[in-house]
């Protein structure tokens, strides 16, 4: 197979920046299961939700996409809160946690998705903004800002929130949440409240510079295998690469 090195650096291109979509998408997970040993499988639900609210909004408003998810973020964050405290009451608080909770949220998933699916129906939805279509051209490869845009933001994401857990009381008490729960009591900060600040702020493994090397990772694998060997066999690479990952490193890449 001829391999042009315009071709290969476009797709290594793409597959960065589309990791840096994927740390911003799994970092809501990473805080869930990780920090607050919550096993929040319907975190892709929320993000769905998200998605089609954006859709929403920019296809009735014409209001930009990224514009539509700083506007909903209160109504997402009261919608965490519920979901956590429905969580705690029913299942935490009786220390049922484990395959009863497991069973809510996963109810909770299928329950968004069907209902998003009836809304919606199941054909592919496109937004309009300015940078969808434009690209930055750079000699030999291109930068398409529909996928720039978004990976700015996402690390501007993950590092804002890197801060937040690491200068901030909240943050540390957050962190505090998986270490020692009692110390933290101690601290007169109430786990249940940091729970639920958490998962509010996330809508949604401890490492995250971890979980961004494997989201870069998994983002340039699928980009090469799309680029090589067709679209249909990236879903196969990247859970190749998982079930791997899962038998040399079970712990994660820089898990604790």
């Amino acid at each position: 197979m001829d391999v042009s090195l315009d071709l290969l650096l476009n797709a290594i291109i793409s597959g960065l920046l589309l990791g840096g979509f994927y740390a911003a998408v799994s970092i809501g997970v990473a805080i869930a299961f990780g920090l607050l040993d919550v096993v929040n499988i319907a975190h892709p639900a929320f993000i769905l939700l998200g998605s089609y609210v954006a859709f929403t909004g920019n296809t009735v408003f014409g209001i930009d996409p990224i514009l539509v998810a700083i506007i909903a973020l209160p109504a997402f964050y009261l919608l965490g809160m519920l979901a956590y405290q429905v969580y705690y009451v029913a299942f935490e608080r009786r220390d049922d946690q484990s395959l009863r909770g497991l069973s809510f949220f996963f109810g909770l998933l299928f329950i968004t998705e069907v209902a998003l699916v009836l809304i919606f129906g199941v054909d592919y939805r496109t937004v309009q903004a300015a940078y969808i279509g434009p690209s930055i051209s750079l000699g030999l490869f291109d930068l398409p800002l529909r996928l720039l845009v978004p990976f700015l933001v996402s690390m501007a994401m993950v590092a804002g929130l890197q801060l937040f857990l690491s200068r901030t009381f909240i943050g540390r008490a957050i962190q505090a949440v998986a270490q020692d729960q009692g110390a933290l009591r101690l601290m007169a900060a109430d786990p249940i409240r940091i729970k639920r600040i958490a998962i509010c702020v996330l809508g949604g493994l401890g490492s995250f510079a971890g979980m961004v090397i494997a989201a870069v990772t998994l983002g340039i694998a699928e980009s090469l295998t799309a680029t090589f060997f067709g679209p249909s066999w990236a879903p196969a690479v990247a859970f190749g690469i998982l079930l791997i990952t899962l038998a040399v490193r079970p712990s994660g890449i820089l898990g604790r």
